[in-house]
């Protein structure tokens, strides 16, 4: 016999595509964006959440954080050496 409800990996999948389509036209591509993130951990979900919902949430999170991090970390870079090539100038 087969699964009579969906397992929390389908929910996951489901729940993305759903909540990216509902959104205004200029909203689409965020809303693709996270549906992604929120598939990304898919598999994770399956492992650590009863409900659907929560992971797409905590995946979609995790995602955000990362590419914030990364930002950050690029800026950091950049300003760091902006620095280093005005800092002969002074003397």
């Amino acid at each position: 016999m087969g699964r009579t409800f969906p397992s929390v990996r389908q929910g996951v999948n489901s729940t993305a595509d759903r909540s990216a389509r509902w959104l205004k036209r200029e909203d689409q591509k965020y809303g693709e964006q996270l549906a992604q993130f929120a598939k990304t951990h898919s598999s994770e979900a399956f492992a650590a959440c009863d409900d659907p919902l929560e992971g797409v949430v905590f995946s979609a999170l995790v995602e955000i954080l990362k590419r914030q991090d990364k930002l950050e970390a690029d800026l950091k870079k950049h300003v760091d050496i902006s620095i280093s090539d005005t800092a002969g100038i002074d003397q």
